[in-house]
């Protein structure tokens, strides 16, 4: 394929990178000492299972979390050994109850904390906005506030999801400026990017199970890193340097977003071609693993189809990993990258989706969609849990505002949304008098809901299931309408 310059001589010279870093896979170094401190900024979904490791693995830990309005309120509770993550998060609330009882972790709001750290930690949120440009304003203010208080041998490492780049061009600079320092040990500050792999509801199993990467600017930053990680990860410790790292980060996320929406495009053709994807995918996915020739390997892994994608990381990191190619790429490909990009219009368009099955359904019903009464079920992004970052029941909510739909919302973890949507904690009240059912999100507490009940309650008997949650020919064999994410109608 052939490449061009896109960018100067001079500039090019400046962002080149410079000799390969080693892979740090040998003998384990001896355990980190315990008497390190570590400072993890940032109390959400990947600093309070960190910074819980940590403390259990005999490290004084201190968590650091701005007072503002919509967090504040997690500082008092986890000094009080109370975990603010909602669903089920195994190991985490017992965890943190154990290090708080033993006084190994404790949060505060004052940042000049790191004074006494030997490594700082950065979890903090670096969304995209609607244009799909990082917004680093809560990461460039806490590399402001903290480089005040490097010095010598303090280690910095970001565990934030960013845009290829960032660790060597945005926040390097920043540290350095306000410390006085330069980056690089033994001299200066070490600087690490050490990407985080979390999932909610296995926040401390991905981090202790998984393998850890740590991409350091110089050798010392990154072993020292790599032994401080060892101490909690059993999946493995390798090093790389902050670019390859950042890469891998968003291409890991890139790559299950485009199987999402392989998966949601198959879904959609089944629609149409009035079969089941579902079945389509047991039969493609019941190809053998088979190690005999691995590069003719048959095996296959079709994801899930469904009714949008939410979440912090898959609906931004195939944006971040574009971003950092089209600021930092020395050299540009003439292809124009479409796949992920794509991808990512696909998996967001799946609520409007979701919407049009409904308005079909109440047209065979011989309702309107204007002024029908909706039930939704579900509003996180992910099942039994209360996180609803980028959930895709907004964007289908804000379609059935313009379709001039009414609707009531359940969901059993969520209780309260930034966006001022009113929650219903009653199943059935949320369900009754209602013209059709919309699931949005398969909670387990939506298992037991029987046909018998959806009769008694519902206004009209119309069922739209975007997670798989109930059979069809059972559907429509009880007399309900039912449109399905990948579910078409067999002529």
């Amino acid at each position: 394929m052939k490449v061009k310059t896109q960018i100067s001589g001079d500039v090019a010279k400046r962002l080149r990178p410079g000799p390969a870093k080693p892979l740090f896979d040998g003998p384990n170094p001896s355990v980190a000492s315990k008497k390190q401190k570590i400072a993890v900024i940032g109390m959400g979904y990947v600093g309070i299972p960190a910074a819980v490791l940590f403390a259990d693995a005999g490290y004084s830990v201190i968590g650091i979390q701005r007072s503002s309005k919509r967090s504040g309120w997690k500082i008092d509770r986890l000094n009080e050994g109370r975990c603010p993550i909602g669903g089920k998060e195994p190991e985490l609330p017992e965890l943190l109850e154990k290090v708080v009882s033993n006084q190994k972790f404790h949060v505060t709001e004052d940042i000049s904390a790191v004074k006494e750290a030997d490594f700082i930690l950065i979890d903090v949120q670096t969304p995209t906005d609607e244009k799909h440009i990082p917004q680093y304003e809560s990461l460039k203010e806490v590399c402001h506030q903290i480089g005040k208080y490097l010095t010598p041998r303090k280690i910095v490492v970001i565990e934030s999801t960013v845009a290829p780049g960032t660790t060597e061009y945005l926040v390097k600079p920043i540290l350095e400026e306000e410390s006085g320092l330069k980056a690089g040990l033994p001299g200066g500050f070490g600087l690490c990017f050490s990407y985080e792999r979390v999932m909610v509801g296995r926040l401390i199993h991905n981090i202790r199970e998984y393998p850890k990467i740590v991409g350091g600017i110089d050798s010392e930053s990154t072993n020292l890193t790599i032994e401080l990680y060892r101490s909690i990860v059993k999946g493995g410790v390798y090093g790389t340097d902050p670019m390859t790292a950042e890469v891998s980060k968003t291409v890991e996320n890139a790559y299950r977003d485009v199987q999402i929406a392989f998966a949601n495009e198959v879904a959609l053709l089944c629609e149409a071609l009035g079969t089941d994807v579902y079945e389509v995918r047991k039969f493609v996915n019941g190809l053998p693993n088979d190690p005999s020739t691995p590069g003719a390997n048959p095996v296959r892994n079709m994801h899930l189809p469904g009714a949008g994608v939410g979440g912090h990381c898959l609906p931004k990191d195939s944006w971040l990993l574009m971003h950092g190619y089209d600021k930092y790429a020395i050299l540009k490909s003439e292809y124009p990258f479409s796949v992920m990009s794509d991808a990512r219009y696909l998996n967001d368009w799946m609520p409007m989706h979701m919407a049009n099955l409904l308005e079909s359904a109440l047209n065979e019903g011989k309702r309107d969609i204007k002024n029908s009464m909706v039930c939704v079920l579900g509003y996180s992004f992910l099942e039994n849990s209360d996180d609803s970052r980028n959930t895709p029941t907004i964007t289908f909510l804000k379609e059935l505002d313009k379709r001039g739909a009414k609707y009531k919302i359940h969901d059993p973890y969520v209780k309260d949304t930034e966006e001022g949507y009113q929650i219903e904690p009653n199943l059935d009240v949320a369900i009754k008098n209602c013209d059709a059912l919309v699931v949005m999100v398969k909670h387990d507490a939506y298992n037991n809901i029987t046909f018998e009940k959806l009769k008694k309650l519902l206004h009209t008997k119309i069922i739209i299931d975007g997670r798989n949650l109930f059979d069809p020919q059972k559907s429509t064999a009880s007399g309900f309408i039912f449109r399905g994410v990948g579910k078409g109608k067999k002529l």
